[in-house]
């Protein structure tokens, strides 16, 4: 491999994690209610990677609007465990996890465990009819310009859908890159929650 080809391609995968999120669902996607045709998304595996402590990122300070047009800051939570969940209505595995998320919300929530959507690249309309039809109580902040995504960069989501659960610090402790079940998440909620 000649000196010359390596920053291409160092070059071609940053341009690709910034496509991911700048919106590369493609053209129209946002278009597409939660009963649409459209099942364009980002794929990931379902894969859940976990960090130590000492090794865990920080992401306190994001913020946005609500889908409800209330102002949210993640460092308003901190103290308590936070799941945030990336998802849009145009995308199908979202639509398959939303019940699970809703689940361990309900079971958590009195435990002091937050969660947080974060809707991608998504209309508001579209949005609330999503939350509507799988009956969503926790908030959504609307990221319809992908900015509030980008504040996650040093540990990006990488697929829509994503879950990251955040330990009383703000730092991510588990992230799921895929679709998530509650199999799979309470543990890791739990884990986390158990941390002292």
């Amino acid at each position: 491999m000649s000196p010359r080809v390596s920053p291409l391609r160092v070059a071609a995968a940053v341009v690709a994690l910034c496509g991911l999120l700048a919106g590369c669902a493609g053209t129209g996607a946002a278009e597409n209610g939660p009963g649409g045709d459209d099942n364009r998304f980002i794929a990931g595996d379902g894969n859940v990677t976990e960090y130590a402590p000492a090794d865990r990122t920080s992401v306190r300070d994001v913020g946005g609007e609500l889908l409800n047009g209330d102002a949210f800051k993640l460092s308003d939570v901190q103290g308590k465990v936070v799941v945030v969940n990336f998802w849009a209505s145009w995308c199908a595995p979202c639509r398959g996890e939303a019940p699970s998320l809703q689940h361990v919300y309900t079971q958590r929530k009195d435990e002091g465990v937050e969660f947080l959507g974060v809707n991608f690249k998504d209309s508001k309309a579209n949005a609330e009819a999503f939350e509507r039809r799988f009956k969503i109580t926790y908030p959504s902040l609307f990221d319809a310009d992908g900015q509030v995504t980008l504040a996650f960069r040093e540990v990006p989501p990488s697929a829509i859908p994503s879950t990251l659960v955040l330990d009383r610090q703000g730092r991510v402790a588990a992230r799921i890159i895929g679709a998530t079940t509650t199999s799979k998440l309470d543990p890791l909620v739990a884990k986390v929650a158990a941390e002292r």
